[in-house]
């Protein structure tokens, strides 16, 4: 059975984020190239939800996060087995301290 993803109002933040710097940094074409890598790339987990890694920086946490990455984005989600979805929680860029990570998904 195929998975549904769903986005968090906080990924969708940050890239509306992501979008808005690369446009005023480098020029629209590239910022729209970058988000729509990110937003296509969990299409892969649609059929296959674990082929991600674990998240070690949440390993403590309740719900199990895992992650794939797109050019210089972390994508986090987590899998709900229950209603068949995968909800992406937080885009991060791996340029950042990771130590991030644990303050940014509540």
């Amino acid at each position: 059975m195929e998975y549904k993803v769903i986005w968090s109002r906080f990924a969708e933040k940050r890239i509306d984020e992501i979008y808005d710097y690369y446009a005023r940094k480098v020029n629209v074409r590239l910022a729209k190239k970058i988000v729509k890598n990110i937003i296509i790339a969990p299409n892969i987990l649609i059929r296959n939800p674990k082929v991600g890694a674990e998240e070690r920086l949440l390993q403590h946490r309740k719900i199990e996060y895992r992650y794939i990455v797109t050019t210089n984005y972390k994508i986090i989600y987590s899998v709900e087995e229950k209603d068949h979805s995968i909800r992406i929680a937080d885009v991060f860029d791996t340029r950042q301290d990771p130590g991030k990570i644990e303050y940014r998904i509540p």
